[in-house]
């Protein structure tokens, strides 16, 4: 199944125009679904007999800056037994940091997105719904902002350590 089919195939079931080819030239090409439906679409394409994207190999997350004002989060899938690969991207506003972007936790679909939420919410501050367990994986969980962040704003020092020289 190439990109176009996996394309008609989500507009037919979820009845909508708002999922996107963004490039299909490549041998991992990518579809923009809107975050509101990324839970439901990626159910469907793990669970589909036709597509079954049985594998997430990596959640990679964007801070695309404060003067464009948005966040991208991409999800790499794989269906292993068809030998298919396809990239999610969701577009989420950009916010401040007391109000984090957030987008549904994919983690109850496919485990290995437990550690990927993880990260690029210690790295980014981007915000994963119904995590199981979402919290500091790199850095101490009193550490102050997301350093993978355009504007973030290194500290001076930490427990009276420091750290900028």
């Amino acid at each position: 199944m190439n990109t176009k089919d996996i394309h008609r195939r989500l507009v037919y079931e979820f009845k909508t125009e708002s999922v996107i080819i963004v490039n299909e030239r490549t041998s991992q090409p990518i579809l923009q679904v809107p975050p509101e439906l990324l839970f439901d679409i990626c159910q469907f394409l793990q669970k589909d007999e036709q597509l079954y994207f049985d594998f997430l190999s990596c959640i990679t997350g964007i801070d695309n800056g404060p003067e464009k004002g948005t966040m991208e989060v991409l999800y790499h899938l794989t269906s292993i037994p068809y030998q298919t690969s396809v990239i999610l991207k969701v577009i989420l506003p950009r916010k401040d940091m007391n109000l984090l972007p957030s987008v549904h936790s994919v983690s109850p679909i496919w485990q290995t997105a437990n550690w990927h939420e993880r990260e690029a919410f210690d790295l980014l501050g981007i915000y994963f719904e119904n995590h199981p367990d979402l919290r500091r994986i790199l850095l101490p969980g009193d550490w102050k902002g997301y350093p993978l962040r355009k504007d973030y704003q290194e500290q001076t020092s930490y427990h009276g350590i420091k750290v900028k020289y």
